[in-house]
């Protein structure tokens, strides 16, 4: 069921007076509706703050939707069929860091459904001062969930977040930009081409109003879109004071997989990952497929444990390994010496040999047993 025009133009309104993520505006708005809160704004400024009364001087919907038309963005509210109902589970979560609440709505750039995008979604999130081996990990993971036909989501910044939505745009799979600016606007400026390119192949997504400067305080807002969207999160490279665990913080309140990439136990920049995983709030990857294991629905992309390639002595006996391990590398020994040193039965350790010489893993000369030449010990 699609929102009402009059529904649309009093969110438009509030989205911008209000500040992202103003848990008590969300939260009301929810509750009562756009047009009462608004009506009741206008009336009663006491009820919600005279600073957001006094903004509404100046605010002006319908020009702000007819700027947003001609610079290509779209504002979606919920009851849109582009709304991702993913976003609904912020309103059971409380608050973190004085921000939370559904969106009063969304400022989009771009032709991919955000709806669509969000049903099999992953965030790749992690420091900006990334260091080439949290970058390259960022890389694999995110290629991979998108040739599985995952969105990946990030924030558009340097570092993790760069290396997320390239990979993903290299691999041809859809990925999600959420941005803690207007949706019309660069940050960081050196990151144009790249957004550019996500806004014509993917989607950008803000909940701050057209024209709206980056702050911490919308950083810390946005990061509960960039959680809600996704089934998942990664963290791929932290430090102990970082944005991308506040974005894990958000997805383990609202239930969604906290994962976590490791890295060198030295290594500032994954400290804040070994403390999440330490502290059993995040589940240790290292690979996209333990990422799709841990998001897909029981019984799909369920892995084995890694193991090395099965060699000639997998295939051996205990007995037959016992005897291979007693016969000399370049010396040659007799049967008797090797069964010694086995500790087994002379008849058994002839048998035994007799196999390892039709593997090509042991030489007989004459009475005297050797390891055949570029045996390997590991086989």
């Amino acid at each position: 069921m699609n929102a009402s025009e009059a529904e649309r133009l009093a969110r438009v309104t509030l989205n911008s007076v209000g500040e992202p993520g103003n848990l008590r505006l969300a939260s009301t708005v929810a509750e009562l509706g756009a047009e009462t809160v608004l009506e009741a704004l206008r009336e009663r400024p006491d009820d919600l703050g005279h600073d957001l009364a006094a903004r509404l001087r100046t605010a002006d919907p319908a020009r702000s939707l007819e700027a947003a038309d001609k610079l290509g963005l779209r504002f979606v509210i919920p009851g849109d069929p582009e709304w991702p109902d993913a976003l609904l589970d912020l309103g059971r979560c409380g608050p973190l860091h004085e921000r939370g609440g559904i969106p009063l709505g969304l400022w989009l750039r771009g032709p991919l459904s955000v709806a669509e995008a969000a049903r099999q979604a992953v965030a790749v999130v992690g420091s900006r001062s990334a260091t080439t081996y949290g970058e390259g990990v960022a890389g694999d993971l995110s290629a991979g969930l998108a040739r599985d036909g995952r969105t990946v989501i990030s924030g558009a910044a340097f570092g993790i977040d760069q290396a997320a939505h390239r990979a993903a745009l290299a691999t041809r799979g859809p990925t999600v930009a959420v941005l803690a600016c207007g949706a019309d606007r660069v940050y960081p400026a050196a990151h144009k081409r790249l957004l550019d390119y996500i806004a014509d192949v993917g989607v950008i997504v803000s909940e701050a109003p057209i024209g709206g400067a980056p702050t911490r305080i919308r950083f810390l807002a946005r990061n509960r879109l960039i959680a809600a969207l996704a089934q998942g999160t990664v963290v791929v490279e932290a430090a102990v004071r970082s944005g991308a665990l506040n974005t894990a913080s958000w997805a383990g309140a609202l239930g969604r997989v906290v994962m976590g990439v490791p890295g060198p136990v030295t290594s500032e920049p994954s400290a804040g990952v070994h403390q999440l995983i330490r502290g059993r709030d995040a589940l240790l990857v290292t690979r996209a497929e333990e990422v799709l294991e841990a998001v897909a629905p029981i019984g799909t992309h369920t892995l084995t444990d890694l193991r090395e390639e099965e060699g000639l002595r997998d295939r051996l006996t205990a007995q037959e390994r016992q005897v291979l391990d007693a016969v000399p590398v370049r010396h040659g020994a007799p049967a008797a010496s090797i069964a010694r040193t086995a500790g087994l039965a002379p008849a058994k350790t002839s048998a035994a040999l007799s196999r390892l010489e039709d593997l090509g893993l042991v030489v007989g000369q004459g009475e005297r047993w050797h390891l055949a030449a570029q045996v390997d010990e590991s086989a």
